[in-house]
Protein backbone atom coordinates (compact mmCIF):
# COMPACT_ATOMS: atom_id res chain seq x y z
CA UNK A 1 0.00 0.00 0.00
CA UNK A 2 1.10 3.48 -0.96
CA UNK A 3 2.85 5.33 2.45
CA UNK A 4 0.43 7.51 4.35
CA UNK A 5 1.25 9.68 7.14
CA UNK A 6 -0.59 11.60 10.08
CA UNK A 7 -1.67 14.07 7.25
CA UNK A 8 -2.86 12.15 4.92
CA UNK A 9 -6.35 12.40 3.91
CA UNK A 10 -8.96 10.24 2.09
CA UNK A 11 -11.23 11.25 -0.90
CA UNK A 12 -14.70 10.57 0.68
CA UNK A 13 -17.78 9.43 -2.27
CA UNK A 14 -18.55 13.55 -2.04
CA UNK A 15 -15.16 14.96 -2.99
CA UNK A 16 -14.73 15.92 0.71
CA UNK A 17 -11.64 14.63 2.44
CA UNK A 18 -10.81 13.26 5.79
CA UNK A 19 -7.64 12.75 7.84
CA UNK A 20 -6.75 9.10 8.14
CA UNK A 21 -6.65 9.39 11.90
CA UNK A 22 -9.33 11.08 13.98
CA UNK A 23 -9.12 12.40 17.86
CA UNK A 24 -12.01 11.05 19.56
CA UNK A 25 -13.56 12.90 22.63
CA UNK A 26 -15.76 10.60 24.00
CA UNK A 27 -16.17 10.73 28.04
CA UNK A 28 -14.13 13.90 28.54
CA UNK A 29 -15.76 16.77 29.50
CA UNK A 30 -15.42 20.78 29.89
CA UNK A 31 -11.55 22.03 30.77
CA UNK A 32 -10.04 18.04 29.90
CA UNK A 33 -11.55 17.97 27.09
CA UNK A 34 -10.43 21.64 25.56
CA UNK A 35 -7.09 20.37 27.03
CA UNK A 36 -6.82 17.32 24.91
CA UNK A 37 -8.07 18.39 22.01
CA UNK A 38 -5.38 21.22 22.08
CA UNK A 39 -2.73 18.90 23.08
CA UNK A 40 -3.81 16.51 20.33
CA UNK A 41 -4.18 19.44 17.66
CA UNK A 42 -0.19 20.09 18.29
CA UNK A 43 0.48 16.77 18.06
CA UNK A 44 -0.36 17.23 14.66
CA UNK A 45 -3.95 15.43 14.79
CA UNK A 46 -6.29 17.19 12.36
CA UNK A 47 -9.50 15.47 12.66
CA UNK A 48 -11.53 16.04 15.80
CA UNK A 49 -14.64 13.78 16.62
CA UNK A 50 -17.31 15.15 19.12
CA UNK A 51 -21.48 14.69 19.67
CA UNK A 52 -24.25 16.43 21.24
CA UNK A 53 -24.38 13.51 23.41
CA UNK A 54 -20.98 13.99 24.54
CA UNK A 55 -21.87 17.50 25.76
CA UNK A 56 -17.96 18.84 24.67
CA UNK A 57 -19.07 20.55 21.11
CA UNK A 58 -18.20 23.91 23.01
CA UNK A 59 -15.33 22.91 24.30
CA UNK A 60 -13.58 21.42 21.51
CA UNK A 61 -15.06 24.16 19.35
CA UNK A 62 -13.35 26.49 21.48
CA UNK A 63 -10.09 24.91 21.19
CA UNK A 64 -10.10 24.63 17.50
CA UNK A 65 -10.42 27.94 17.38
CA UNK A 66 -7.86 29.08 19.51
CA UNK A 67 -5.57 26.82 18.06
CA UNK A 68 -6.17 28.28 14.67
CA UNK A 69 -5.43 31.48 15.63
CA UNK A 70 -2.60 30.75 18.25
CA UNK A 71 -1.07 28.89 15.32
CA UNK A 72 -2.17 30.98 11.70
CA UNK A 73 -4.24 27.38 10.88
CA UNK A 74 -6.57 27.84 8.48
CA UNK A 75 -9.89 26.67 9.76
CA UNK A 76 -10.33 24.81 7.09
CA UNK A 77 -7.81 22.53 7.68
CA UNK A 78 -9.27 21.01 10.60
CA UNK A 79 -11.71 18.73 10.17
CA UNK A 80 -14.79 18.59 13.24
CA UNK A 81 -17.32 15.59 13.64
CA UNK A 82 -20.21 15.78 15.38
CA UNK A 83 -23.66 13.78 16.02
CA UNK A 84 -27.48 13.58 16.31
CA UNK A 85 -28.31 12.47 19.43
CA UNK A 86 -31.89 11.86 19.33
CA UNK A 87 -33.90 10.71 16.05
CA UNK A 88 -36.89 12.52 16.60
CA UNK A 89 -38.19 13.27 13.24
CA UNK A 90 -37.26 16.66 10.45
CA UNK A 91 -37.81 19.62 12.44
CA UNK A 92 -36.08 18.35 15.87
CA UNK A 93 -32.94 17.10 13.26
CA UNK A 94 -32.73 20.33 11.77
CA UNK A 95 -32.94 22.03 15.41
CA UNK A 96 -30.28 19.94 16.96
CA UNK A 97 -28.42 20.80 13.85
CA UNK A 98 -28.45 24.39 14.45
CA UNK A 99 -27.85 23.75 18.39
CA UNK A 100 -24.40 21.78 17.29
CA UNK A 101 -23.78 24.65 14.70
CA UNK A 102 -23.82 27.23 17.76
CA UNK A 103 -22.24 25.15 20.36
CA UNK A 104 -19.22 24.51 18.12
CA UNK A 105 -18.97 28.08 17.12
CA UNK A 106 -17.00 26.45 13.70
CA UNK A 107 -19.00 27.74 11.17
CA UNK A 108 -19.64 24.95 10.05
CA UNK A 109 -19.42 21.02 10.55
CA UNK A 110 -17.31 18.84 8.42
CA UNK A 111 -19.08 15.82 9.12
CA UNK A 112 -22.22 15.27 10.88
CA UNK A 113 -23.33 11.75 12.09
CA UNK A 114 -26.91 9.83 13.18
CA UNK A 115 -25.29 8.23 16.28
CA UNK A 116 -27.44 5.16 16.09
CA UNK A 117 -30.17 3.79 14.47
CA UNK A 118 -32.86 3.74 17.01
CA UNK A 119 -36.21 5.19 16.75
CA UNK A 120 -37.53 3.16 13.77
CA UNK A 121 -37.45 3.47 10.48
CA UNK A 122 -39.43 6.75 10.18
CA UNK A 123 -37.99 8.53 12.36
CA UNK A 124 -33.81 7.31 10.30
CA UNK A 125 -35.65 8.72 6.88
CA UNK A 126 -36.50 12.09 8.11
CA UNK A 127 -33.88 12.39 10.62
CA UNK A 128 -31.57 11.24 7.47
CA UNK A 129 -33.53 13.88 4.92
CA UNK A 130 -33.06 17.06 7.25
CA UNK A 131 -29.00 16.27 7.33
CA UNK A 132 -29.36 16.00 3.42
CA UNK A 133 -30.86 19.08 3.55
CA UNK A 134 -28.48 20.70 6.01
CA UNK A 135 -25.72 19.61 3.81
CA UNK A 136 -27.60 21.42 0.29
CA UNK A 137 -27.40 24.59 2.41
CA UNK A 138 -23.32 24.53 3.10
CA UNK A 139 -23.98 23.79 7.02
CA UNK A 140 -22.76 20.46 7.24
CA UNK A 141 -19.81 19.31 4.47
CA UNK A 142 -20.18 15.54 4.55
CA UNK A 143 -22.90 13.63 6.24
CA UNK A 144 -23.10 10.03 7.56
CA UNK A 145 -24.32 7.24 10.24
CA UNK A 146 -22.90 5.34 13.23
CA UNK A 147 -23.58 2.02 14.61
CA UNK A 148 -26.05 0.86 11.67
CA UNK A 149 -27.00 -2.55 10.60
CA UNK A 150 -27.46 -4.32 7.73
CA UNK A 151 -31.19 -3.57 7.56
CA UNK A 152 -30.48 -0.43 8.46
CA UNK A 153 -27.98 0.60 5.51
CA UNK A 154 -30.61 -0.60 3.34
CA UNK A 155 -33.35 0.76 4.82
CA UNK A 156 -30.78 3.89 3.75
CA UNK A 157 -30.17 2.90 0.24
CA UNK A 158 -33.87 2.39 -0.45
CA UNK A 159 -35.13 5.91 0.19
CA UNK A 160 -33.06 7.02 -3.14
CA UNK A 161 -31.53 9.85 -0.93
CA UNK A 162 -27.81 10.38 -1.11
CA UNK A 163 -25.67 7.98 0.74
CA UNK A 164 -23.80 8.79 3.56
CA UNK A 165 -19.75 9.08 3.49
CA UNK A 166 -18.87 7.55 6.54
CA UNK A 167 -19.89 4.64 8.35
CA UNK A 168 -18.53 5.23 12.01
CA UNK A 169 -18.61 1.78 13.82
CA UNK A 170 -17.51 -0.46 16.80
CA UNK A 171 -14.40 -1.62 14.26
CA UNK A 172 -11.50 -4.04 15.27
CA UNK A 173 -9.57 -7.36 14.80
CA UNK A 174 -11.87 -8.79 17.55
CA UNK A 175 -15.60 -7.37 15.96
CA UNK A 176 -14.82 -7.28 12.40
CA UNK A 177 -18.02 -6.61 10.77
CA UNK A 178 -17.22 -8.28 7.31
CA UNK A 179 -20.94 -7.79 5.77
CA UNK A 180 -21.09 -4.45 6.72
CA UNK A 181 -17.70 -3.20 5.69
CA UNK A 182 -17.72 -5.20 2.41
CA UNK A 183 -21.91 -3.19 1.82
CA UNK A 184 -19.65 -0.30 2.86
CA UNK A 185 -15.91 0.16 1.20
CA UNK A 186 -16.28 -1.97 -1.71
CA UNK A 187 -20.37 -1.76 -3.25
CA UNK A 188 -21.03 1.92 -2.43
CA UNK A 189 -17.50 3.78 -1.26
CA UNK A 190 -18.84 4.43 2.36
CA UNK A 191 -16.06 5.09 3.99
CA UNK A 192 -15.62 2.45 7.57
CA UNK A 193 -14.72 4.71 10.41
CA UNK A 194 -13.41 2.80 13.41
CA UNK A 195 -14.62 4.27 16.77
CA UNK A 196 -12.99 2.05 19.22
CA UNK A 197 -10.07 1.18 16.81
CA UNK A 198 -8.12 -0.08 20.31
CA UNK A 199 -10.52 -2.22 21.24
CA UNK A 200 -10.53 0.25 24.29
CA UNK A 201 -7.79 -1.82 25.75
CA UNK A 202 -9.56 -5.27 26.47
CA UNK A 203 -7.37 -7.09 23.94
CA UNK A 204 -4.10 -5.57 25.28
CA UNK A 205 -2.90 -8.82 26.67
CA UNK A 206 -4.05 -11.36 23.80
CA UNK A 207 -1.45 -13.29 22.77
CA UNK A 208 -1.27 -12.25 18.99
CA UNK A 209 -1.72 -8.84 20.24
CA UNK A 210 1.76 -9.18 22.31
CA UNK A 211 3.21 -11.51 19.88
CA UNK A 212 3.00 -8.60 17.05
CA UNK A 213 3.75 -5.84 19.50
CA UNK A 214 6.95 -7.74 20.06
CA UNK A 215 7.57 -8.42 16.64
CA UNK A 216 7.41 -5.02 15.16
CA UNK A 217 8.99 -3.10 18.69
CA UNK A 218 5.42 -1.29 19.24
CA UNK A 219 2.64 -1.23 21.89
CA UNK A 220 -0.41 -3.17 21.68
CA UNK A 221 -2.34 -0.02 20.50
CA UNK A 222 0.02 0.43 17.59
CA UNK A 223 -0.35 -2.89 16.44
CA UNK A 224 -4.12 -2.30 16.51
CA UNK A 225 -4.13 1.21 14.75
CA UNK A 226 -2.00 0.17 12.49
CA UNK A 227 -4.14 -2.54 11.43
CA UNK A 228 -6.92 -0.17 11.45
CA UNK A 229 -5.32 1.89 8.69
CA UNK A 230 -4.24 -0.84 6.44
CA UNK A 231 -7.79 -2.22 6.16
CA UNK A 232 -8.20 1.75 4.99
CA UNK A 233 -10.76 2.28 8.04
CA UNK A 234 -10.50 5.80 9.58
CA UNK A 235 -9.47 4.72 13.42
CA UNK A 236 -10.47 6.98 16.16
CA UNK A 237 -8.17 7.14 19.22
CA UNK A 238 -8.77 8.83 22.35
CA UNK A 239 -6.61 9.87 25.27
CA UNK A 240 -6.89 12.40 28.01
CA UNK A 241 -2.78 12.23 28.63
CA UNK A 242 -0.64 14.39 26.26
CA UNK A 243 2.18 11.80 26.07
CA UNK A 244 -0.60 8.71 25.01
CA UNK A 245 -1.98 11.28 22.58
CA UNK A 246 1.53 11.78 21.35
CA UNK A 247 2.45 8.30 20.96
CA UNK A 248 -0.73 7.33 19.44
CA UNK A 249 0.63 8.69 16.55
CA UNK A 250 3.84 6.50 16.45
CA UNK A 251 1.73 4.01 13.59
CA UNK A 252 3.52 5.57 10.18
CA UNK A 253 6.75 4.39 10.32
CA UNK A 254 5.50 0.87 9.69
CA UNK A 255 3.39 -1.72 8.41
CA UNK A 256 1.96 -5.50 9.05
CA UNK A 257 2.85 -8.17 6.75
CA UNK A 258 0.01 -9.39 4.57
CA UNK A 259 0.03 -12.33 6.81
CA UNK A 260 -0.35 -10.65 10.04
CA UNK A 261 -3.36 -8.62 8.51
CA UNK A 262 -4.95 -11.60 7.95
CA UNK A 263 -4.32 -13.54 11.19
CA UNK A 264 -5.91 -10.73 13.17
CA UNK A 265 -9.05 -10.86 10.70
CA UNK A 266 -8.81 -14.10 12.09
CA UNK A 267 -9.66 -12.94 15.77
CA UNK A 268 -12.95 -12.25 15.60
CA UNK A 269 -15.15 -13.12 18.31
CA UNK A 270 -17.87 -10.08 18.11
CA UNK A 271 -16.45 -8.33 20.80
CA UNK A 272 -18.74 -5.32 21.77
CA UNK A 273 -16.93 -2.75 23.28
CA UNK A 274 -19.36 -0.06 24.53
CA UNK A 275 -22.64 -1.15 23.13
CA UNK A 276 -24.17 -2.32 19.83
CA UNK A 277 -27.77 -1.32 18.54
CA UNK A 278 -27.10 -2.35 14.89
CA UNK A 279 -29.88 -4.96 15.83
CA UNK A 280 -32.47 -2.55 16.95
CA UNK A 281 -35.81 -2.22 15.30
Amino acid sequence: MAAITLQTKYKLRDGNEIPVLGFGTYELDGKEAYQAVTWALQAGYRHIDSAEWYENEHECGRAILDFCYSTNTPRSEVFFTTKLKNNDGYEATLNAIQRSLRECGLGYIDLYLIHGPWGGQTARREAWQAIVEAQAQGKLKSIGISTFGMRHIQELIDTGLPLPSVHQIDLHPFMTRTAIVNVCLPSRDVGPQAWAAVARGLRFDHPAIVALAKKYNKEPAHILLRYSLQKRFIPLVKSAVQSRIIDNTQIFDFELSGDDVAALDSLDEYLVTDWDPTDCP
